[in-house]
């Protein structure tokens, strides 16, 4: 995509570098308020956040699934200019959210919360985006790679989903809050779903790449783990609304399918390591080992879910900071590693210097070793809590979360070299991508 397609980079890694800082600024004010709040306050930081860790996840999503689906189409994708008007209709509204957020002006729904006419220009731009993905892709007439379907299946279904999470705006859906709060939390389950399909899809279509092995995308083994992302995209959306009065077998059958998700990329991993020798390992290790270290994340994470879902356990822990932990592991741990690194061999990343190698595997340990100590202590955070509160039964909020404050506080220390970690890795890539040509990218 040339010149807009590097913007879309730009911007994709600028979306994540706002999220680690918000995210900083936004646990020192909630340790310390009376320091922070008149400057920074929580209310304002947390919107903040949220909004940059979800268009961070989309636009990075976005941004390897038209560079690889425009080397997979080939010959089919001849017109860029759909492509080229979602890219700037979607960031020039994505900038305008922020300016409403910096003007203290809100409205929407949870993750949303900026002003709900602005959903209306990323709609729109959503639908040049599909436009321009599904024109090529119902013309190739043979048979098509799992990633290509992947990538398909996650454009369609984040367009479904966003319009179900905006049903609220119909007058029927408010007159009741649980039947708005019940569409809002569903919907925005199973849009984490359909980000997984293209984010998942560009993994599978990365490993094709490196391994040199097609074979890894046309598996009956793949074409099995597809339909059963597809079955978790439907119907894993009942352990979202735990709290929300329904049938048990709801619950417990919406958790067991939750789970099976992340097999299906375990799986994936699995199979791409055992088609590698060292010399590929060697020419793409930077993308090898976040894809690598996604597979990490992947099982602590599964392992903290198996025990979330576990419904003795998850009245202790349902609304503490473990399910803070339980998001934080999937948007860094998993999302952001496969984005890293799918951006990385975008970007040619094996060709910098020496020096800057040294650097980001430095950068790299710095953050895998940070980001477990956040993780672990959020996990503390939220047994106390769910302790004191369920088990104790204590009902003052100051006195319970006294000893809770202390724990969260070795968590945004550890938030803090989370955050050196990774924008160094940031500068890195923006490095690259100021000093790569543009005819690099798009350019068939």
């Amino acid at each position: 995509m040339k010149g807009i397609f590097k913007g879309y980079i730009l911007f994709a890694l600028l979306m994540l570098a706002a999220t680690l800082l918000f995210g900083l600024l936004a646990s020192w004010v909630f340790l310390y308020p009376q320091s922070f709040n008149n400057s920074f306050p929580f209310q304002q930081l947390r919107p903040m956040h949220v909004s940059a860790a979800l268009f961070w996840i989309i636009s990075g999503a976005t941004c390897c699934t038209i560079f690889f689906s425009n080397e997979a189409f080939s010959v089919y994708n001849k017109s860029k200019k759909g492509i080229h008007a979602f890219i700037g209709l979607w960031i020039v509204t994505i900038i305008t959210v922020f300016i409403y957020y910096f003007r203290k002006e809100y409205g929407g729904r949870e993750y949303w919360e900026f002003p709900s006419w602005l959903s209306i220009p990323l709609l729109v731009s959503w639908i040049l985006f599909m436009v321009s993905y599904y024109k090529p892709w119902l013309a190739i007439a043979n048979k098509k790679p799992m990633y290509l379907i992947m990538w398909a299946t996650g454009i369609l279904f984040f367009f479904l989903t966003f319009l179900e999470q905006n049903l609220w705006h119909i007058d029927w859906f408010r007159q009741s809050y649980l039947r708005e709060l019940t569409v809002q939390w569903k919907a925005n389950g199973s849009m984490v779903g359909a980000w997984n399909q293209m984010i998942y899809g560009s993994s599978l279509y990365l490993m094709v790449k490196i391994s040199g092995d097609k074979s890894i995308a046309e598996t009956k083994q793949v074409q099995f783990f597809y339909f059963l992302s597809l079955t978790n995209l439907m119907f894993n959306w009942g352990h979202h609304i735990y709290n929300v009065p329904t049938a048990n077998w709801v619950r417990h059958v919406s958790y067991f399918i939750s789970m099976t998700e992340w097999l299906f990329f375990i799986s994936m991993i699995r199979s791409f390591r055992s088609k590698l020798d060292e010399y590929k390992i060697h020419n793409h290790l930077i993308p090898y080992k976040f894809l690598s270290i996604s597979e990490l994340w992947l099982f602590l994470n599964l392992t903290l879910a198996l025990m979330m879902s576990i419904p003795a356990i998850n009245r202790y822990t349902h609304g503490t900071h473990i399910t803070v932990a339980h998001a934080m592991g999937t948007t860094i741990g998993i999302n952001s590693m496969i984005l890293l690194g799918a951006i990385g061999y975008i970007l040619r990343i094996e060709e910098i210097n020496k020096r800057e190698k040294k650097l980001i595997q430095y950068a790299f340990t710095v953050t895998q070793i940070s980001f477990f100590i956040f993780w672990i202590s959020l996990i503390a955070a939220g047994i106390l809590k769910g302790y004191r509160s369920v088990e104790l039964n204590m009902s003052n909020f100051q006195e319970m979360m006294y000893p809770v404050l202390r724990v969260l506080t070795v968590f945004s220390i550890a938030g803090i070299f989370v955050v050196l970690g990774l924008l160094l890795i940031i500068i890195i890539y923006l490095k690259r991508l100021w000093m790569i040509r543009t005819e690099a990218f798009g350019s068939k």
